[in-house]
């Protein structure tokens, strides 16, 4: 009997630390993970041809909708965060900025 109740307790606490990196994993946005490989070439060549000009400067598996999310430096500095869904579409873009200033397509 002791011997289940000690399973249960350490099972318990393990349930509980998980719990609390997946709130601060949420809590930071330390859960996104760059993209790499052929998802990466195929994300950044869409991601560029829907600006049309610019240099490739973040990637991540996406989050809020997007199957994926680019950052695009454009030629006059300023950034665009590309999303795109899971065959590499285009669902709407934003500066990226620190206003916070947002233009959806």
């Amino acid at each position: 009997m002791r011997t289940r109740t000690k399973v249960l307790a350490a099972t318990a606490v393990s349930l509980g630390v998980a719990a609390a990196a997946a709130t601060v994993g949420v809590a930071t946005g330390s859960d996104h993970r760059p993209l790499e490989g052929e998802d990466l070439e195929r994300a950044t060549t869409a991601a560029l041809r829907y600006t049309g000009e610019g240099t490739m400067v973040e990637s991540e598996v996406g989050d809020a909708g997007a199957s994926y999310e680019v950052e695009i430096r454009l030629d006059d500095g300023s950034v665009v965060e590309v999303r795109l869904d899971e065959r590499f579409r285009v669902t709407g873009s934003s500066a990226d900025d620190d206003a916070g200033e947002t233009e959806d397509d």
